[in-house]
């Protein structure tokens, strides 16, 4: 198949577009910049330029290929609804452009926020009000109703590995910053986990196999205690792992604090017997453990990075 792939040069997406190559599918992809494009011709995929608010490019897209992976998203939590809003309108513009045609569209979401107190399933229904990211996976999964094989990845908060920007490594930033690998409370609250290459591995299977309405999750490890996390820095910094007050953590985390003292438990079991999938890759302590967060110096990623 020739998939369409927005994203195609994030976090995520740049290990989804060489999946999809390996697995013998042609890939296009989105690109807003000549830098982008670069890297994606250097991948083996074609190029298409644009932008996610241009919706008439993203239908042009659609409808020249047989499948769509929606990754792209604005990361900017000082304008979350203005995220929200482009990420429905394209949505929405893809889904109506592959209506009654039966390809695959593959939306990307998260597990954060699905369910307060106990492991969150593919089986939990979001609450819109918590995000407003939550309402555009079920207009996503309402194409399934349209003629549309549409499904929801949701990915771990967490997903690492080697050239990561991201959680973590805002996370060791901030520690290299302040001398010490911090944690809030008494470090029990929990994060799912999933290494960048298994969580591609999923995408490919979705667009391969998964039905009409799927909901998957993209988790590897159900939670990691963000003690377990912090001390993991620690050793990889040469810095003790310390608890940071309640009314220090703003000064310490920055914006990172609202999402680091959340607690969330994610299961993917029966993601895992849907498409046998199998997380291979090493484990989220096992990844910090490697070195590699730690060769160069880390930088404090800004809210919209």
């Amino acid at each position: 198949m020739r998939i369409f792939v927005t994203g195609a040069t994030g976090w995520i997406g740049s290990a989804v577009v060489p999946e999809l190559l390996a697995g013998g599918h042609q890939v296009l992809g989105l690109a807003r910049s000549d830098a982008a494009a670069a890297s994606l011709a250097a991948l083996g995929a074609a190029v298409h330029r644009g932008e996610l608010d241009d919706l008439d490019s993203l239908r042009t897209a659609a409808a020249h290929t047989d499948g769509v992976v929606h990754l792209g998203y604005h990361h900017d939590f000082t304008q979350i609804e203005a995220a929200a809003r482009t990420d429905h309108a394209a949505i929405t513009a893809i889904g109506e452009t592959l209506a009654g045609t039966g390809r695959p569209f593959v939306v990307a979401s998260g597990v954060a926020g699905l369910a307060a107190g106990r492991v969150a399933t593919e089986r939990d229904v979001p609450d819109p009000a918590a995000h407003p990211r939550a309402a555009n996976a079920r207009a996503a999964l309402a194409f399934a109703e349209r003629g549309v094989r549409a499904m929801v990845v949701r990915f771990a908060p967490t997903v690492h590995g080697a050239g990561d920007h991201g959680f973590l490594a805002t996370l060791v930033g901030i520690a290299r910053e302040h001398g010490v690998s911090g944690y809030l409370g008494d470090g029990a609250n929990t994060w799912p986990a999933v290494h960048r290459r298994d969580a591609a591995r999923l995408v490919g299977l979705a667009v391969a196999g998964a039905p009409a309405g799927a909901v998957l999750h993209a988790v590897a490890e159900q939670g990691v205690p963000t003690r377990t996390i912090a001390e993991a820095v620690g050793r990889g910094l040469g810095l003790p792992a310390t608890p940071i007050p309640a009314d220090r953590a703003a000064g310490h985390f920055g914006w990172l604090a609202r999402f680091f003292g959340m607690d969330v438990r994610a299961s993917s079991a029966a993601t895992r017997r849907l498409l046998g999938w199998q997380p291979r890759q090493p484990g989220l302590v096992a990844d910090l453990g490697a070195g590699h967060y730690f060769d160069r110096p880390a930088e404090v990623s800004t809210p919209a990075g």
